[in-house]
């Protein structure tokens, strides 16, 4: 069966459904206004990816909107930013980064796209809007085999790939890139905890950020940093030896 074509059916199928569905829940006080809606998304050949938006406002229930994010050479990383809310105009808007490893002619271009996605929120649906706001070419090596990396806190984000022994460090109000290395050989991990320290690790080497965006702790070793929300398997990073001494 072609998944892209169930896909749609599924998406209409559910967007049908929002507007004949009883709500399944209310929305409790002094909650966030869109705490009952969630987003998903899913890759078409990681050259575009499909957001649907879903879940209850305090009529009804189903999925309220959809859309894509691209065409790009190859999207190999992707984030949400925190969200904002303004109660007066019952709206929620946050970015959606998007990592690019393959673009320009030679599809070897890193380049960081930064959406705003906002919902405007009412008693009876969710209605949502994806603007690209800025793309943001980076210093990296891309390639359409190569893999990207990142990681975040509320001021910055931190993209890298496994084919550059450097990582960018983005300030998310103004998008000044930073760029941080050489280290000795190639990224290979970049995870956060939730208080907004950042750990990149080059091999047997690692650097830990603080949410501010400065060096904290630096060292060798394959150090990682786990969080209340993402699980991290034991095969990553990868296992590595120390060097000779």
């Amino acid at each position: 069966m072609n998944y892209r074509i169930t896909s749609r059916i599924v998406l209409a199928i559910a967007l049908l459904y929002a507007s004949a569905s009883p709500a399944q829940g209310k929305i409790s006080a002094n909650a966030p206004i869109d705490e009952t809606l969630f987003t998903t998304y899913f890759f078409n050949d990681q050259t575009t990816a499909t957001w649907v938006t879903c879940g209850s406002t305090q009529n009804t229930s189903g999925c309220y909107a959809s859309g894509t994010l691209g065409p790009y050479g190859k999207i190999a990383a992707m984030m949400e930013g925190f969200p904002r809310t303004n109660v007066s105009t019952n709206t929620v808007s946050r970015e959606i980064y998007v990592v690019d490893v393959a673009g320009g002619p030679n599809q070897d271009q890193v380049t960081l796209n930064v959406y705003k996605k906002t919902d405007m929120i009412t008693p009876d649906f969710d209605t949502v809007t994806v603007v690209l706001t800025q793309s943001v070419p980076l210093a990296l090596t891309g390639g359409t085999s190569a893999k990207a990396l990142m990681a975040a806190n509320r001021g910055f984000l931190f993209v890298g790939t496994n084919r550059s022994a450097m990582v960018d460090e983005i300030d998310k109000r103004s998008l000044a890139v930073t760029p941080l290395g050489p280290y000795s050989t190639n990224l290979t991990s970049i995870t956060a905890d939730q208080y907004g320290y950042v750990t990149v690790a080059f091999g047997f080497e690692f650097t830990v950020f603080g949410p501010d965006g400065s060096g904290q702790l630096g060292g060798g070793g394959t150090e990682f940093m786990l969080n209340p929300i993402q699980g991290v398997p034991a095969t990553f990073p990868p296992p590595l030896q120390a060097p000779a001494r």
